[in-house]
């Protein structure tokens, strides 16, 4: 029997199950409260685009690297974001500051209103890949100010 289609078959139940999330945490499953990710009422912005965001964040061990990282966007309502950055998480239950910078280039956001997302989210090991486990969701409404 030849080997090139066993391994497609293979390969394909192996996706099948990484799509079912048989082998990671669901998204949808409640955040442990001791978790939370925060996000300052005021960011910066300079002339050239540069946003600066910031906020507090806690989260407990897990078995891989964790990152806080943002998104920005002109309104919660509004279908296009922007990732700023993205910072290394120490998750030992304790709280820390996080501060993300990244650029937004030609006026898509602009200072002003605008609203953030930042989530701390784990690489965990599984087998020879690394699956996404959020940790912890935070949105607000903030205000850009120039820098």
């Amino acid at each position: 029997m030849p080997v090139r289609p066993l391994l497609g078959a293979a390969a394909g139940a192996a996706l099948l199950l990484l799509g079912t999330g048989a082998a990671a945490p669901s998204a949808a499953a409640p955040a442990d409260p001791a978790e939370i990710v925060t996000v300052d009422a005021k960011g910066r912005i300079t002339d050239d685009g540069t946003i600066t965001l910031s906020g507090t964040y806690r989260c407990l061990a897990g078995g891989g690297a964790a990152f806080v990282g943002s998104s920005v966007s002109r309104a919660a309502t509004d279908t296009l974001s922007h990732g700023i950055g993205g910072t290394r998480a120490v998750c030992d239950g304790k709280t820390h500051r996080w501060e993300n910078t990244g650029r937004v280039s030609g006026d898509r956001v602009k200072a002003g209103p605008a609203h953030v997302e930042a989530t701390i989210m784990e690489l965990r090991p599984s087998g020879i890949v690394l699956l996404p486990v959020p940790h912890a969701v935070g949105k607000r409404d903030i205000t850009l100010v120039r820098d």
